[in-house]
């Protein structure tokens, strides 16, 4: 076997009195492709982004071909030699693609005036993005009109320009669809071909043992075993995982796709450009109802109007029979919640503590009067959802930015069901999250189906949708194409031909 490329020793990281990572050893070598699998909180975040320069170790030492390895930052681990796609949005959305490519680097564009010339950098730009077999998006496209999927594609190629000798990929292929993945998959079979190495970080079980050569998991911060891909067993897998074999339920357990008959969201030919064409839907009281297609379907589109965070070209939208909905303050009023699928920059203020994102929208929970909020009411009512919702942090004060992605989504979780949400509109809610952590989260939206409410599930995940809708639609260049009721024999290869 040829030496590692990569060689972390006794590798610990504590935030404050949580322990990150507990003296984990881990050897990459050329030519691999490294899954890192584990619980939300588990460190292979926080591990990968050791080694990439992101943040430094309390204790360890780590050796990069043969030399000490300390970067000094991403950009230096970059130039370096280890470069590294972040997990939640790592691009500038006021500015163009080109110039998220090659920020820090516009000197390399300047004329002998010191004047960027455009046309050349969105020349380098196309070249880049079609380097990882992307090329229908231009050096000149403004950031803030592509999608998530598409600027998690700018940020891959922005990394693969650079050629590292490890690729690292922390959760990415949760905010592709499946011609995403594709394109991530390439690059990554690509460096496996030409002995540079990945280390790949995802929740997909079924992915990770299709993709990676071996596979090691961690658990509370602590190494638990490393897999050969001879060994690959989703079981024994899931076992090291969460220490435990799951029990009850993964999805729902009935095929009953019974709800109440009251109407407590619809919408009425939403128009809104080329994502929405004339949509019509009606979601009723108890009824978890399903959204699905590829990314650019307009499903997105779609969670967004109907929470009045969409400036429709036409159409209405209206709550509990008679309320209209036209601006997200007003959704909220009238119980409405979302969850985006854009968490970071959508749902959370991530420089803001737990206890700030979570009280945000039930202070009319809490309040005394119509206008007095004291501490002790406030504390008690944040503490009840991180109780309820099992959220992992040091204390209610802990900033959002340090959580990992699932304990970031209860916090999301947290802010709309605290406050008494009727209604929520949920856009790839379990996205980036462990198999422990979505069992709770399917065991939970089934909870609040029973007690009346609506929930619209937004996924890209078809095993997702049917195992927890009543009702599926799905959609496709801007339009409903099919309608599937829940059923015991409904499965993927029914629902994909109206997708695609």
């Amino acid at each position: 076997m040829s030496e590692a490329m990569l060689v972390m020793k006794n590798i610990s990281k504590r935030f404050g009195s949580v322990i990150a990572l507990n003296q984990v050893d881990l050897e990459v070598y050329p030519g691999e492709i490294r899954g890192l699998i584990g619980e939300n909180g588990s460190g292979k975040s926080t591990i990968s982004s050791i080694a990439a320069g992101m943040q430094k170790a309390n204790e360890g030492e780590m050796i990069f071909q043969g030399k000490s390895w300390a970067p000094a930052n991403m950009i230096d681990a970059l130039q370096k030699g280890i470069g590294m796609v972040v997990q939640e949005s790592g691009t500038i959305s006021g500015v163009t693609v080109a110039e998220n490519i090659f920020l820090g680097e516009m000197d390399a564009f300047k004329n002998k005036m010191g004047i960027v010339q455009k046309k050349k950098l969105n020349a380098k730009a196309d070249e880049v993005m079609e380097a990882i077999g992307v090329s229908d998006v231009k050096g000149s496209t403004p950031m803030a009109s592509l999608d998530f999927q598409t600027r998690k594609l700018v940020e891959i190629a922005k990394v693969a320009m650079k050629d590292p000798k490890i690729l690292v990929i922390d959760e990415t292929s949760t905010a592709l669809s499946q011609d995403g993945r594709e394109i991530m998959y390439n690059l990554m079979n690509r460096y496996r071909k030409e002995g540079k190495s990945v280390i790949f970080i995802s929740h997909d079980l079924e992915e990770i043992m299709d993709v990676c050569d071996t596979l090691t998991v961690l658990r509370d911060g602590n190494l638990i075993r490393t897999f050969k891909r001879e060994e690959f067993d989703a079981d024994a897998i899931r076992t090291s995982m969460i220490g435990r074999e799951l029990e009850g339920d993964y999805y729902r357990s009935d095929f009953d796709s019974s709800h109440g008959e009251k109407v407590l969201l619809e919408g009425k030919h939403l128009n809104f450009r080329d994502g929405l064409k004339d949509i019509s839907i009606s979601l009723h009281e108890g009824e978890i109802l399903g959204i699905g297609g590829l990314a650019s379907c307009g499903m997105h589109d779609l969670g967004k109007a109907l929470f009045g965070a969409l400036p429709l070209e036409s159409g209405d939208v209206i709550a509990f029979g008679d309320k209209q909905i036209k601006s997200a303050h007003e959704a909220v009023e009238e119980k409405i919640g979302y969850v985006s699928k854009d968490r970071d920059v959508e749902s959370l203020c991530l420089n803001a503590d737990i206890r700030d994102n979570i009280a945000i929208a039930g202070m009319d929970e809490f309040k005394i009067g119509n206008f007095l909020i004291t501490n002790k009411k406030e504390i008690e009512y944040v503490d009840k959802q991180i109780s309820d919702l099992s959220i992992k942090c040091a204390s209610r004060n802990q900033l959002t930015s340090q959580l990992s992605g699932g304990n970031k989504q209860k916090v999301v979780f947290g802010k709309w069901i605290g406050c008494g949400s009727e209604i929520l509109i949920l856009d790839c809610p379990t996205r980036g999250v462990d198999i422990g952590v979505k069992q709770a989260m399917y065991n939970l939206m089934n909870d609040l189906k029973k007690q009346g409410k609506a929930i619209l599930l937004i996924s890209e995940e078809l095993p997702e949708l049917i195992g927890m809708s009543d009702r599926i639609l799905i959609m496709k260049d801007g339009k409903i194409t099919k309608e599937f009721l829940r059923s015991a024999t409904l499965c993927d290869g029914d629902i994909i031909n109206y997708m695609i």
